[in-house]
């Protein structure tokens, strides 16, 4: 049998297109293609502004950064999530405070921030996990009195919606990845957006050391200006080669979306009769891009989520465990994170698992996927 990957970027001849452009074009550096995809992004995502950044986690540091977030302050993130929601905050110097997360989305929300705030909260990072769009609406009705910024962890959510709205139009300021295993792929890549002017500023010169000048405006003279260093800044750019990609991408982002959907439709569709395993839905404030289709593997099943992963790898699918518990990681293990019980985390990370959902992915794939995962919870009824 011929094996199923989880996930598979969508790349044609106009991405190789693109990039032989580029490359003929001699501008291969953060240049004229890095400030198209900022723009056209800016536009889809119905934000004033975007800064594009070598990756998530250098956006969510910049976010931060940029935020005035620092030491002795508290950043309330969702344990339930990949590690570098928590480790962004830890790069500034602040405690990053883990809170639980909703049983049906895998989101933060605003009873469980509310438990998890202090004295010191300055900052959440509120994460559309999966591709769920978080309730923003409610966290910032919390915490906007309070004077605490607001950041979406969107890495996961290009072509998602909250209330008929892209996600991320909400925040404060909101970090995007185009990694390989997100549906908008530069190979790597991130960006930041964010209504704030000075922040989006700010964000510019701090991902290319703080630079006085931008280097593609010194490149374009053929007497460079001479440049300051403004602050401690970052090596954080993005290329032009990956932007020309990311350009092909954004075109390509409702059509992936519109697919994706199907496959989880016909997913919902034929697991709706089978006892033991629970999958995930769009909220009622929003839609789901499913950059990841979860279920849960219920007490009572027939097998427990490593026998259907055990069972799924036997037919030749590549599933995943579900996100991970950065709680639970030996970076923060013996950290001092708040120690605020997380029932819900803990029972997501050991009980989910991810099904493979890609553009390409046919009928008989996924029947092959539908068959496996019925065999393995029903215990081969």
């Amino acid at each position: 049998m011929t094996r199923i990957n989880v996930m598979q970027p969508w790349f044609g001849a106009e991405e190789v297109a693109a990039v032989s452009a580029t490359i003929e074009s001699g501008w291969v550096a953060q240049g004229p293609r890095v400030s198209e995809f900022e723009s056209a992004f800016a536009r889809s995502q119905h934000a004033p502004f975007a800064v594009a950044t070598s990756n998530c986690t250098t956006a969510l540091h910049l976010a931060l950064v940029v935020a005035s977030i620092g030491p002795g302050d508290d950043v309330v993130v969702p344990s339930f999530s990949f590690i570098a929601t928590a480790n962004a905050a830890t790069y500034v110097g602040a405690r990053p405070v883990f809170a639980d997360v909703d049983l049906a989305t895998g989101n933060l929300t605003a009873e469980t921030v509310r438990a998890a705030l202090t004295d010191r909260t300055r900052a959440v990072i509120a994460v559309d996990q999966g591709g769920v769009p978080v309730d923003l609406d409610s966290i910032r009705l919390l915490c906007d009195p309070l004077g605490i910024v607001v950041i979406e962890d969107a890495a996961c959510g290009a072509g998602s919606s909250y209330r008929g709205l892209p996600v991320g139009a909400g925040a404060d300021v909101t970090a995007w990845s185009f990694h390989p295993r997100k549906i908008l792929t530069t190979g790597e890549g991130g960006m930041l957006t964010t209504p704030h002017p000075d922040w989006a500023d700010r964000a510019r010169r701090l991902r290319e050391h703080s630079m006085s000048v931008s280097a593609s405006a010194r490149h374009a003279s053929v007497l460079a200006p001479a440049e300051e260093y403004l602050e401690l800044g970052f090596n954080y750019r993005m290329t032009d080669l990956q932007a020309a990609v990311g350009l092909v991408q954004l075109d390509k982002l409702a059509q992936v979306v519109r697919r994706r959907r199907e496959i989880a439709s016909e997913y919902s569709k034929q697991f709706a009769d089978v006892e033991g395993m629970r999958v995930v839905r769009d909220p009622a404030w929003g839609t789901s891009n499913f950059q990841s289709f979860w279920l849960e593997v219920l007490p009572g099943s027939a097998v427990d989520r490593e026998g259907v992963l055990e069972h799924l790898a036997g037919d030749e699918i590549s599933a995943r465990r579900g996100i991970m518990a950065a709680h639970r990681q030996p970076a923060y293990r013996g950290r001092d994170t708040g120690g605020a019980p997380l029932p819900v985390t803990e029972r997501l990370t050991d009980n989910t698992l991810i099904l493979p959902v890609f553009h390409q992915m046919t009928e008989s794939e996924q029947a092959r996927v539908v068959h496996s995962v019925r065999a393995a919870v029903t215990g081969g009824r």
